[in-house]
């Protein structure tokens, strides 16, 4: 099925790597035209070198620091330098550091704001004129199943990611109709970070293989595994596209059944 996203613009966060990347891959393969960032600028060259071979679409990569408020109106400003328009926001970003709340400092606190919540109003806030023409656009913002259900050691994440759902559901309201608002709730996902904290667990002789790391890390979810980044890359080409078109304010959790929320 198409998702009819063809000569569309979209502006990926975070997407030289991880859920961001994966989110770029697939709207790459519908033929949108992709602006991808990331901070590792020999990384964010090789994700354009490949996105670039999965569809009619253009790449361009835009090296830049989620926390930087210059760095992300340059994102927004080459984006329309580069392509003219801006149909989809998909806000993506880095986790803060774990650890219990007696261990975080204010520097922690305020670097976890600036990182999850600001670069989110920031980036709405240089996008949304740009989004609000030719029949209106799309915003995702990629959050984490912590907004849900916290989890344990990660009180920043826990706490400060609320803020971004709490935003996404008044951007529905205010924006609208011109703009739809929507995020999704990540769980577990075969990252490269999973994949290297399962290989640190081999070494460390917990596990007698990569296989065998992965699947432990599954246990406990209804769908007897973690997913696939691909898997929640498609959810975000979804609520981008026409397909999704009386989606908007929804949180959608892709956790296979994970959570124990009932909202």
């Amino acid at each position: 099925m198409s998702l009819q996203l063809a000569d569309d613009v979209a502006l990926v966060t975070a997407s030289s790597n991880g859920l961001g990347r994966a989110s770029a891959e697939v709207l790459a393969r519908e033929n949108a035209n992709v602006v991808i960032n990331g901070r590792d600028e020999s990384q964010l060259d090789q994700a354009v070198s490949e996105l670039s071979e999965l569809g009619a679409g253009r790449i361009v990569g835009i090296q830049g620091d989620l926390t930087d408020e210059y760095n992300i109106k340059n994102m927004v400003e080459t984006t329309i330098e580069e392509f003219g328009r801006l149909d989809h926001l998909v806000t993506s970003s880095g986790g803060p550091p774990s650890g219990p709340f007696l261990d975080t400092t204010d520097e922690d606190w305020y670097h976890a704001f600036d990182l999850l919540v600001m670069s989110v109003v920031r980036l709405v806030r240089e996008s949304a004129e740009y989004l609000q023409e030719d029949g209106g656009g799309t915003i995702v913002n990629i959050t984490s199943r912590s907004v849900k259900e916290a989890i344990d050691s990660l009180v920043l994440s826990n706490s400060v990611r609320m803020s971004v759902i709490g935003l996404e559901k008044t951007l529905s309201k205010e924006l609208a109709p011109e703009i739809r608002t929507n995020a999704v709730l990540p769980g577990p996902h075969e990252t490269s970070r999973i994949q290297n904290l399962v290989e640190q667990s081999v070494e460390r002789g917990e596990y007698e293989d990569y296989e065998s790391g992965l699947e432990a890390r599954g246990e406990g979810i209804p769908l007897d595994r973690i997913g696939e980044p691909k898997e929640l890359g498609e959810v975000v080409a979804f609520l981008c596209s026409p397909r999704s078109s009386y989606l908007n304010g929804v949180a959608i959790p892709i956790d296979g059944g994970a959570g124990g929320s009932n909202l």
